[in-house]
């Protein structure tokens, strides 16, 4: 085979793309981006078997968490600045090495400073995810790494605003170093699992600080969805301090800015209410860029994953990447040492081009992060008590092309009157539009934000779980049925596993990176089940006296 990668729900067969990645991801993109794996092991085995602290290598940090946010699905299928990156990896391998007088100390270790690529590249084959010939031990190694990319994304965005918890960072070391261990078996590996989720939840913890303290509490926001007459620039993916500084740099200008996707959340936020030029949101979920790309017109902005290869010349000269992302062909906006941006090339640009085309009209509603709902607990809690509340349904996750994904706006329009949902991601998109209405002015979706923001419905959960002076967290009045595509989706389901929570039902499709023997171990422990149709899951979720 070609290539080999199962990391996102939409692999090939559920099994693995082996020609090329149904995400769009190319041949040699996979390779370089396993051959970066490769060199972060090594880098790893570096920093644990000489006990560096990693406070004390923040440069070395930075690139870590860079590397492993680029081989995230959808977020870069540059070759070039995969590979630039490996290097980068390497100068600062190479400065830890001569300022300690340390040779090379493992055989991940092994690249040199522009080591030629095609001969990387057929190295590539042997250090991938099959190199792992047992199914098991790969099966485990290739979960934490997944989850150790997600944790990456959260932690790198809490950095951008000046948010650091070193403690983080050795952890990715030390899971790395692990994970690359022949000796270590699968007892070792699946504490290992859940040791990543509670860093996980640590992560996103130190996310939302560094989100809250920065931009405020989110609140019960009201947001545009159509559009005004004036040039636009559309900004999508996560990165709160991108979009920052685009705010800043188009005011003024007569440019507006449109959210899209994963970045709607940001309009819940006080701080970015501010912001005259910063109009709506944009469209739907990510995969439905071609289309609504398209009709936007104007420049788009990708802080982060989710990118589409775009499919005409027309819009891929539109598209500017910054951080993580990347796309050949599209420019790449890089920071000044200041960690400053110039996006004065997009708003040149927005100026020459029509104003978007609306696709639809209205307003959505949303800002249930944990604070708010907090200040609403006791007309929540009232609710429960009451009766009028049954049950809390957590939908939070990604969406995605599948059509079996038809099945999350189908169950939220089934599910009785008596219930809420919450959720986070963009799993959102599949039901944040329909008219379910509320129960006694709590709206029956209170959408949490980005999947960056999951850590909210988990401390709403243990308030909950408080209030009802409860001892397990599974007796709470919830169901979780999560949708996943992701690594961010991994890094959650992991987060959610190390705080105790059981049960969860996970779709379209189990990962198919979990073997049969991982899979009835998360199944038997932990009660994870895929689903069915809307209709028998809501009757298994209810029972039949209240479906």
């Amino acid at each position: 085979m070609s290539m080999f990668c199962f990391q996102c729900q939409e692999t090939a067969r559920g099994k693995g793309c082996d020609i090329a990645g149904v995400c769009g991801k190319k041949e040699n993109t996979a390779k370089t981006m396993d051959l970066l794996i490769y060199a972060l092991k090594g880098v790893s085995s570096l920093v644990v078997r000489e006990a560096i602290d990693a406070k004390d290598i923040p440069e070395m940090n930075r690139e870590v968490l860079t590397a492993l946010f680029m081989t995230i699905t959808n977020a870069n299928f540059d070759d070039d600045a995969i590979y630039e990156e490996i290097n980068r990896v390497i100068t600062q391998r190479e400065k830890i090495r001569a300022a300690r007088g340390i040779g090379p100390v493992s055989d991940a270790a092994d690249f040199t400073l522009g080591s030629d690529r095609e001969k990387m590249l057929v190295k590539a084959s042997g250090v991938g995810v099959l190199a792992t010939e047992n199914e098991d031990i790969r099966s485990l190694r290739e979960m934490i790494i997944y989850g150790l990319k997600g944790m990456a994304a959260y932690t790198k965005h809490a950095a951008a605003l000046g948010y650091e918890d070193p403690s983080i960072l050795s952890f990715i070391y030390k899971a790395l170093d692990t994970v690359s261990d022949d000796k270590v078996g699968a007892d070792e590996l699946v504490a290992l699992t859940l040791q990543t989720g509670e860093f996980g939840v640590k992560a996103m913890a130190l996310l939302d600080k560094a989100n809250t303290a920065s931009y405020g509490n989110p609140e019960i926001s009201r947001v545009n969805i159509g559009v005004r007459g004036n040039p636009a620039i559309l900004i999508s993916g996560h990165d709160l301090s991108d979009l920052e500084q685009l705010l800043e740099q188009t005011k003024g200008t007569g440019v507006d800015v449109y959210t899209h996707s994963e970045m709607l959340p940001a309009h819940y936020y006080p701080s970015f209410k501010k912001y005259e030029n910063l109009v709506g949101n944009y469209g739907n979920a990510w995969w439905k860029q071609p289309e609504e790309f398209a009709s936007f017109h104007g420049p788009i902005l990708f802080t982060t994953n989710c990118i589409v290869p775009p499919k005409s010349e027309e819009i891929r000269d539109r598209i500017f990447t910054t951080g993580a992302a990347g796309f050949p062909g599209c420019r790449h906006i890089t920071p000044s040492a200041d960690g400053k941006k110039d996006f004065s090339a997009l708003i040149a640009l927005a100026k020459t081009l029509p104003a978007p085309s609306e696709i639809e009209s209205g307003e959505i509603v949303g800002g249930f992060a944990h604070e708010q709902v907090f200040a609403l607990s006791e007309k929540v809690v009232e609710a429960v008590r009451s009766g009028a509340i049954k049950k809390f349904f957590v939908m939070a996750g990604c969406d995605g092309r599948s059509s079996k994904r038809s099945y999350y706006t189908e169950f939220a329009e089934k599910l009785p009157a008596d219930t809420v949902i919450l959720t986070a991601g963009c799993a959102k998109y599949r039901y944040n539009k329909l008219a379910l209405g509320d129960i006694g002015g709590i709206p029956r979706v209170l959408d949490a934000g980005q999947c960056n923001d999951s850590y909210s419905l988990a401390l709403i959960a243990l308030k909950l779980k408080e209030v009802f002076a409860l001892e397990d967290i599974n007796e709470l009045p919830i169901v979780y049925n999560i949708a996943w595509y992701e690594q961010k989706a991994v890094i959650v389901l992991l987060a959610l596993l190390s705080l105790g929570v059981k049960n969860i039902h996970l779709g379209p499709t189990l990962p198919g990176f979990l073997s049969p023997n991982v899979a009835n171990v998360l199944v038997n422990t932990f009660g994870i089940a895929g689903i069915g149709t809307p209709d028998e899951d809501i009757l298994s979720f209810l029972g039949s006296a209240d479906a």
